[in-house]
């Protein structure tokens, strides 16, 4: 198989700390023509920890924090973009990648705010977008994020989303992915996303758990943070099918 950067098949996962970004991973990491990290010994085998040519998350502050930094967000105007750091990018991740695999898959949850930069280091990548109603996400990430208030947290999402946004119309393959779809039915969801990257139908074997939403949906049924909504928020969320 080619050994270079700008030909071949990388699919980033992307979505915030807390919202099933890793679960997606082990559902790719399944399919036979697929090469995911594995046993790398960094935390939650991410690509963010297996390269230097850029920052990881806990440099801006970790999860529920990173997407305030704007030093974080990374595009193809990034002095980062250059023709050695692709290459260095690459050879960081090759080794522990199959490299003879179609697909090669790379999980980070601030991929989300650097999937221009991504994409300008791979031509071909592809991005599948993993979204969790902003409400779970915000409790969920809590004890990730020692310190932080439920409202930075909820804030955090809507951040880190309209980033996305504004860079989804640049990227050339993007698929979104619905946590609660994905636990509800993980065979169709599963399907749709082998169809996206491009593979042969596969029937995952990973556990899914659909009701985990429910228990923090009731907290926040009971928190004041029911009242901090605003407009510009439901808009954001509205898009994904959340808050309404």
């Amino acid at each position: 198989m080619e050994s270079d950067p700008e030909t071949r098949r990388v699919l980033f996962i992307c979505g915030l700390h807390r919202s099933g970004t890793s679960l997606l991973h082990e559902i790719l990491a399944e399919h036979p023509d697929v090469s995911a990290f594995r046993n790398t010994g960094v935390p939650k085998d991410e690509g963010q920890h297996l390269q230097t040519v850029y920052k990881a998350a806990k440099s801006f502050g970790g999860p529920g924090r990173f997407g305030f930094d704007p030093n974080s967000y990374l595009d193809e105007t990034s002095p980062l973009c250059t023709p050695a750091n692709r290459k260095k990018l690459w050879t960081e991740w090759a080794r522990h990648w199959d490299t003879s695999k179609a697909v090669l898959v790379e999980k980070s949850p601030p991929n989300l705010v650097r999937t221009r930069f991504l994409q300008w280091n791979f031509p071909r990548a592809s991005f599948v977008v993993v979204l969790r109603d902003p409400r779970v996400v915000a409790l969920a990430t809590a004890k990730w994020a020692p310190g932080a208030s439920p409202d930075a947290l909820f804030e955090h999402w809507f951040v880190c989303h309209d980033k996305f946004e504004r860079d989804r119309r640049a990227l050339r393959r993007v698929l979104l992915v619905r946590y609660e779809d994905l636990v509800s039915d993980v065979f169709t969801t599963a399907g749709q996303l082998f169809e996206f990257a491009g593979l042969a139908p596969h029937r995952p074997t990973t556990p899914t758990l659909n009701g985990l939403n429910e228990r923090y949906l009731k907290l926040w049924a009971q928190s004041r943070l029911d009242h901090q909504i605003t407009a510009g928020r439901a808009a954001i969320a509205g898009r994904y099918g959340y808050l309404g």
